[in-house]
């Protein structure tokens, strides 16, 4: 299961969406996540993972990322499925015993799946396209009129851009570790749950030792590099906004308008 965790990589590529501003990349991830949470029925959402579905195709990233960005997180999709079909009150359409389950109950656990899978196949996007420096660029001019109010932007940046490019480091930790532990012996797959939570303990330690000495390492590095924080630094590369950017601007701005034209004229049956 860990080796299907791909969120924090970064995979190189040459496509349009690889060459956008990290800055508008940024600004439209957000946009997304809004425009998701404000459809609120069936044909709205079909836009929204429409508009994913194309910009993965302006990717040219394989489609098998879709399927590992989302396999890890089926278990929360299955249960707030499970939750919405026999929680939700409505009209029923099917009852036996003290279960009941109705059309809206079956909508909404539908409707709620397409927009986790959508939020998280269009955030894995922002990391599969966007390398850990442009996204700190990025972010940090987005965040620079904080500066005016003493927000250590700088620093709060390269914090987010470090915990984001160590996620794939410390899922590989954990993977050799619990190879390791089995090698010795170590049962973590058998017995109730309170046992398979005494069987982490193995794995927990070694990871928290091993994070410690990363962080440490890392922060010996940046001191022997004579690293002071934003103050004074330059860029190599000079974020500029291109007609890329604005294009990709015009296209989510389009789907946004889109979907409240589906909102306010769509059809009733399939919206809650």
């Amino acid at each position: 299961m860990l080796k299907d965790i791909t969120f924090g990589q970064y995979f190189p590529g040459d496509s349009i969406i690889h060459r956008l501003d990290p800055r508008m990349k940024l600004i439209l991830i957000i946009a997304y996540i809004v425009l998701l949470f404000v459809a609120d029925g069936l044909f709205s959402l079909l836009i929204g993972a429409l508009m994913v579905v194309m910009f993965y195709a302006l990717s040219k990233l394989p489609w098998k990322l879709v399927i590992k960005c989302i396999k890890p997180i089926m278990p929360i999709i299955i249960f707030t499925a499970v939750l919405n079909i026999f929680f939700v009150e409505g009209d029923p359409i099917f009852e036996w015993k003290f279960i009941s389950v109705s059309g809206k109950g079956v909508l909404t656990a539908v409707l709620m799946c397409i927009r986790i899978v959508c939020l998280i196949a269009g955030s894995s996007l922002l990391t599969y396209t966007t390398t850990p420096i442009a996204l700190t660029d990025g972010l940090e001019r987005l965040l620079k009129p904080l500066q005016k109010i003493k927000v250590p932007v700088h620093e709060l940046s390269m914090m987010m851009t470090i915990a984001l490019r160590f996620i794939p480091t410390l899922i590989d930790e954990t993977q050799k570790i619990m190879a390791a532990q089995k090698a010795r012996g170590a049962d973590m797959e058998s017995g109730n749950i309170i046992q398979r939570a005494k069987a982490l303990i193995p794995i927990l330690i070694p990871l928290f030792v091993s994070a410690f000495r990363r962080a440490d390492e890392l922060a010996l590095a940046m001191e022997c590099r004579c690293y002071h924080g934003g103050e004074g630094r330059t860029r190599m590369k000079q974020l500029k906004l291109t007609a890329k950017d604005f294009g990709a601007a015009l296209f989510v701005a389009g789907g946004f308008a889109a979907i409240i034209l589906m909102n306010m004229f769509g059809p009733e049956v399939f919206r809650l």
